[in-house]
């Protein structure tokens, strides 16, 4: 069940270009798998970079790199950078692989980069793990990136992680010490916490009902934490379905929370920028999000409560553990295989080492790279999350990670309806399901 292709184009323009890059690409594969990890040559004349327009930080975090540590890389092997907007990006890269014109680095849609994908099946895409590893850098990805990567790609590494999100529970510290709360180990932990936080009149969790993935994320979490690391993997591999019980169980226990009156009101109206002024005003003491709200987390002028992080708590019983690390690792960013040389892996490695520190000196956020060089002044809770990730050595997958489009549209449309009664359990996993069933 390949992933689904992020981007605006139809499902019959992706056939349509997948058929027509299949018998272009048929006809111009007889090296495609010659030294993948590199021609003793330097094929490319340009560090050249295709990602999608909104992708700004990406832009700004490269530019960073060719005017700093990276220097001599940008003089051997200039930087050059072209920008789509993601609405059009998998057609490019079609057309350009098409016409064997693809850039050093691109932004393909995973379907593309599987092991059996047209991209990767054409030798159009690096094996980064067996690039880094040549260079003696591969280690300098976090063990938790690569972990992401690994259950991604069925063990093949296409993609370079230059961004990466945990997510988990940001919570009001000041809330909890006002009424005598410890962090939650486990489910009934939270639950008890929530309650006694109803109690006071304080919205225990705030989510979005337009934003539907900060409330599906949640049956993804009590999946995982009951049935273990691998159950959507199960769920793919047609080894178990969301239709049975157990898997039904985990949207009912979302269901009995929202019943429950344990969420903001008026949910299902709820925008992301309210649910989270609601989390940054003390107005609610709890909200399940990524990482990367950081950003918003540690600005004063945003928000102006003391916020603290845990992992989802453990279900009493349950197979799934609480240090597994519910992680992505953003779009992918691939590299050519065609165009890899010695100039490229001068860039790859000074990317290695050094992409882990400027980007959390620059703009607050995580990486799939160590930071090699130590960074001053982040702030305390970045800094707190920063040692999770370290210590991580196994990760989980977000929910909606091994859907296709359909699937990932209907769980986060249908999450509000879920939690509030509207849809059953039993409804909402037979909606994900069929549109599974359907491919």
């Amino acid at each position: 069940m390949a992933n689904q292709v992020r981007s605006g184009l139809s499902r019959g323009a992706v056939l349509a270009l997948s058929a027509t890059l299949a018998l272009t690409l048929a006809g111009c594969s007889g090296d495609s798998n010659d030294n993948p990890s590199g021609d003793p040559g330097n094929r490319a004349t340009e560090f050249s970079v295709l990602i999608t327009a909104e992708n700004s930080a990406g832009a700004d975090m490269l530019q960073r790199l060719a005017e700093g540590p990276c220097a001599e890389a940008n003089a051997a092997l200039p930087y050059t950078l072209d920008q789509t907007p993601s609405a059009q990006m998998q057609q490019k890269i079609l057309l350009l692989a098409g016409q064997d014109a693809l850039p050093v680095m691109f932004a393909a849609g995973q379907q593309f980069i599987y092991k059996d994908g047209q991209l990767a099946a054409a030798g159009q895409v690096l094996d980064v793990k067996d690039a880094l590893t040549d260079l003696g850098v591969f280690d300098l990805i976090t063990p938790a990136a690569q972990s992401v990567v690994d259950q991604l790609y069925d063990g093949e590494f296409p993609t370079l992680p230059l961004q990466f999100n945990t997510e988990g529970i940001f919570y009001n510290k000041t809330l909890f010490a006002q009424h005598g709360l410890a962090v939650p180990e486990t489910v009934d932990d939270l639950l008890e916490a929530a309650r006694t936080l109803k109690a006071a009149g304080i919205t225990p969790f705030v989510a979005s009902g337009k934003t539907g993935w900060s409330i599906s994320r949640w049956v993804g979490e009590f999946i995982f934490r009951d049935l273990g690391a691998d159950a959507m993997m199960r769920v793919r591999d047609g080894q178990a379905k969301l239709t049975d019980p157990e898997y039904v169980r985990a949207a009912q226990r979302l269901q009995d929370m929202g019943l429950e009156g344990l969420f903001i009101n008026g949910i299902t109206n709820v925008d992301m920028d309210t649910a989270l002024n609601q989390l940054f005003t003390g107005q609610a003491a709890m909200m399940y999000n990524l990482t990367n709200t950081l950003q918003r987390i540690n600005d004063p002028s945003v928000n102006t409560q003391d916020l603290g992080f845990f992992p989802f708590p453990a279900i009493t019983g349950g197979k799934g553990s609480i240090d597994d690390l519910p992680a992505n690792v953003g779009s992918p960013n691939v590299l050519s295989a065609k165009l890899y040389g010695p100039n490229v892996g001068v860039w790859l490695r000074c990317m290695a080492e050094n992409y882990g520190s400027i980007s959390m000196e620059a703009q607050g956020v995580y990486s799939g790279f160590k930071i090699n060089t130590p960074v001053p002044n982040i702030a305390p809770l970045t800094a707190e999350i920063q040692e999770r990730i370290d210590a991580a050595t196994s990760t989980v997958l977000w929910f909606e990670a091994l859907f296709n489009q359909k699937a990932t549209t209907d769980a986060s449309n249908n999450a509000a309806p879920l939690l509030t009664g509207a849809m059953s359990a039993e409804e909402y996993m037979s909606v994900l399901q069929a549109d599974l069933e359907e491919g």
